[in-house]
């Protein structure tokens, strides 16, 4: 699942990029503006979209924060539960033990 979110976002990064970079390509060909007045619109694009990625890049450090922390604490509850169960077994173990032995 985390596989699948990983690829989601990383398509989704690519595809953003990809149309932010045919966008500006348009609009340069397109445009009936001077060489200056093109030069200082891509400027302002590139700035814009810069501005956009690194929103993304934000909210994909803080998913990827997230789910990190998520599994370190599932791993801990899970160490935990572990630890309990061993140490009832061995509890369990040495009752019987006892009990044998006083029967004996």
């Amino acid at each position: 699942m985390a596989d699948e979110q990983k690829n989601g976002l990383g398509t989704t990064l690519l595809a953003f990029a990809l149309g932010a970079v045919l966008g500006g390509g348009l609009a340069l060909l397109t445009a009936s503006r001077s060489g200056p007045e093109n030069r200082q619109k891509l400027h302002d694009l590139a700035d814009e979209t810069r501005g956009k990625l690194n929103g993304i890049t934000e909210e994909a450090e803080t998913r990827i924060k997230k789910v990190i922390q998520d599994s370190h604490d599932l791993l801990q509850e899970n160490a935990d539960l572990v630890k309990a169960a061993v140490k009832a077994g061995k509890e369990a173990i040495a009752a019987e033990k006892a009990k044998h032995e006083k029967a004996a």
